[in-house]
């Protein structure tokens, strides 16, 4: 009878496994556009904003091939929602703010979706040990109308950091990974201009939402 039952446990998470994967293929397909069209940042046009934003768009229909819904799945894919609001509206500079709403408005859900457990202090001085060094930083070249917006953004940015880390797997290395795509826009933004900017914070930004994804895997359950 035991016997039985582990089968069709194997069976089930077979058959999850190859749906999952089919429901990665559009975020596979869609990143491969986004980088083979490469549209100039100078071109704000609605199909610069909609190819930017799809393959995070694509990524809001993986939880349901894993899970029967839950808090964990629903705060995640309000995430990625925001995020894809948030890359649209940054093809018009002079919607940067709004999309900074937007952005921070999916950290926080990513924030409430890794919950406060383990808690794990230590990490959080550690992460408001480097976020006041890095604004201080930015705050030097930061105009004095954005000295709030940023700092707000810095604490929620560090807010899910914190939680993700704490946290680990893929959810760790996605927040990681989401902050660093941040901090390089930002810096590249507000301070100096790097190079390959675009291709090294996409790249790595589209691997963090990726991975944060990924993760109900394994906390989808947990977190419910």
């Amino acid at each position: 009878m035991e016997s039985g039952k582990e089968v069709l446990l194997l069976k089930t998470l077979l058959v999850q496994h190859q749906q999952a994967r089919r429901w990665l293929s559009p975020f596979i397909v869609t990143c491969s556009i986004y980088f083979l069209l490469w549209i100039p940042e100078s071109q704000s046009t609605w199909v610069s904003a909609l190819v930017k934003s799809l393959p995070v768009l694509s990524l809001v229909v993986y939880p349901w091939a894993l899970t029967s819904g839950g808090s964990y799945a629903w705060l995640l894919q309000g995430g990625l929602v925001c995020s894809a609001v948030g890359n649209a509206c940054l093809i018009w500079p002079e919607a940067f703010l709004h999309g900074m709403t937007a952005f921070a408005a999916a950290h926080f859900l990513y924030f409430c979706a890794f919950g406060l457990s383990p808690l794990q202090p230590a990490l959080l001085l550690l992460t408001i040990l480097v976020s006041v060094v890095y604004y201080g930083l930015l705050l030097l070249y930061l105009e004095p109308d954005m000295f709030l917006p940023v700092a707000v953004y810095v604490l929620v940015v560090s807010a899910m950091l914190w939680r993700g880390l704490a946290q680990g797997g893929s959810a760790g290395w996605g927040v990681l990974l989401l902050a660093l795509s941040d901090a390089m826009l930002a810096w590249d933004v507000f301070v100096h201009p790097l190079p390959y900017a675009r291709l090294v914070t996409m790249s790595t930004y589209y691997l963090a939402q990726l991975l944060i994804t990924l993760s109900v895997k394994s906390l989808g359950l947990k977190n419910d």
